[in-house]
């Protein structure tokens, strides 16, 4: 049975409290303040599946586990509430954590995925520890979207966790390097901009990090010699995505079962998870959306015929983030967010928003100075977005739409790492920063390594910016495979 748990939910006195609040002038912070570790996870952990045996019954099974998540979620809130903090937002579905748990039982190696712009609020202590400490398995991490961000920030933080997590393994990703994008990126005012390419290419250079990072296990190494044989007529058959819906039964762990090695995706919701596994394909095989939640159940997707990727659910995990924090990172729905105007002082506070989307007084006098709320009016008569009866500026519309651009990141907001802006010399001229704008493909010059590709325009893709028509560049040749990493192999051997 579903565990259903109700989120908070704020009085009407409290939205008035907020709304109040958000007619209150901006203060800008220093840069400094957008330093930090990994402290919103200080004295949290994970639900973890309770012990069981094969003597239990199925019934006894579940409510075991509906029981023990019970009083994991009433601790939760009790420390919340002697505390007084509100419950931060979580993943509070039973039957999410259980697929998590799934994954975790059947994978022999890791790659957890998270958001450049905020990695330490989506990396879990707790859940290192468990994989490297309990479970004894590797475990990569691999810092995504990583175009959003100067390349000095990036590597800095790759040593942050490097130093931090020593036994992690550290690898950069983008889905969308230049050559994947078309026109300018950029707005007269600052603002990124992101058109994808209709056909993109397969993002080879952080595809080849990956590839690295997982060839270490001689299981992919035996397939890839397999799939790249000496009959180039015949078709490497790559099997369907399957939807595991149901496949949540205890097993214990059998390392490369079936001859299979299982590759475990974890991350945050809106991490870029869907679209990293089509970027490796070279070809769309997972939807991908804005939505968090949009993935329901973990799915199983083979590289080559022995080599699968298995794709958890984001999942929220407890921390102290505000919700602010948490909204504009892509954990908590746009869609649900009731007060989204303390979301639009976090980011105006520290963005110059007001510069990048050009905002003028039109609609208050100058003497009242710039707020959450004026910020949202002058930017709701700018795009036209009025009341139907009185037209008056919609201003919970043109808020939502605020955070939609930051989540798609027109605005670059990213936290820093501890004492970043002290060193931030050294890391400008640190040798590997080359290594990190290679991935991003700022150079001209386009990587050595083939390309495959693959059309994405089916679905509404969470780092697109428009939907416009495919465009292709005259004269492009791209090979195609039905292996993307066989492409790599290749290359490596070239």
């Amino acid at each position: 049975m579903e565990y259903a748990f109700h989120f908070y939910r704020e009085s009407d006195k409290q939205l008035k409290e907020a709304r109040e609040e958000a007619r209150k002038p901006l203060n800008p912070v220093p840069r400094e303040a957008l330093e930090t570790g990994d402290d919103f996870f200080l004295g949290y952990d994970f639900p973890q599946r309770p012990p069981w045996n094969f003597e239990m019954s199925k019934q006894k099974l579940e409510w075991n586990e509906n029981k023990y998540f019970r009083d994991y979620m009433q601790n939760l809130e009790k420390i919340h509430y002697d505390e007084k903090k509100i419950l931060s937002y979580c993943e509070l579905n039973l039957e999410t954590w259980r697929q998590l748990w799934r994954v975790l039982e059947i994978s022999d190696m890791f790659l957890l995925i998270a958001d450049i712009r905020f990695p330490t609020l989506m990396f879990p202590p707790s859940l290192y520890h468990y994989i490297r400490g309990e479970l004894g398995k590797s475990m990569i991490l691999v810092l995504n979207k990583i175009d959003l961000v100067a390349p000095e920030v990036v590597l800095a933080w790759k040593k942050y966790f490097e130093e931090k997590y020593p036994a992690l393994h550290i690898l950069t990703f983008t889905s969308f390097p230049s050559y994947n994008l078309r026109g300018p990126q950029g707005s007269s005012t600052g603002i990124l901009i992101r058109r994808r390419r209709g056909k993109m290419r397969m993002a080879a250079e952080g595809a080849h990090e990956v590839y690295k990072a997982v060839t270490g296990k001689k299981k992919i190494l035996e397939e890839l010699n397999m799939s790249d044989g000496d009959d180039e007529d015949e078709e490497v058959h790559t099997p369907d995505v399957h939807e595991e819906e149901k496949d949540l039964d205890f097993q214990k762990y059998v390392p490369h079962k079936n001859g299979i090695l299982t590759i475990g995706c974890l991350g945050f919701p809106n991490v870029g998870k869907s679209s990293l596994m089509n970027a490796l394909m070279g070809r769309k095989v997972v939807s991908v959306s804005r939505t968090p939640g949009h993935t329901k159940h973990f799915q199983t997707i083979f590289l080559t015929q022995n080599v699968r990727l298995c794709d958890c659910p984001g999942l929220v995990f407890p921390s102290s983030a505000p919700r602010c924090l948490q909204v504009l990172m892509g954990s908590y729905p746009i869609a649900q967010l009731r007060e989204p105007y303390a979301s639009i002082r976090y980011l105006c506070e520290r963005v110059d928003l007001i510069t990048l989307l050009g905002l003028k007084h039109e609609y208050h006098e100058p003497a009242d100075g710039w707020s959450p709320i004026i910020v949202c009016d002058e930017w709701a008569i700018k795009r036209g977005f009025l009341t139907a009866r009185v037209a008056r500026p919609a201003t919970y519309r043109s808020a939502n739409h605020i955070l939609r651009m930051a989540l798609d990141g027109k605005f670059s907001l990213h936290l820093l790492p501890p004492d970043f802006i002290k060193n931030e010399a050294y890391w400008l001229d640190h040798p590997e920063l080359k290594d990190i704008i290679a991935i991003q493909s700022k150079d001209p010059k386009l990587s050595e390594i083939s390309f495959v590709n693959f059309t994405d325009s089916e679905d509404e893709n969470e780092d697109s910016t428009d939907g416009e028509g495919d465009e292709q560049q005259d004269g492009e040749t791209i090979p195609t495979t039905s292996n993307a990493f066989s492409v790599l192999l290749k290359a490596d051997d070239a």
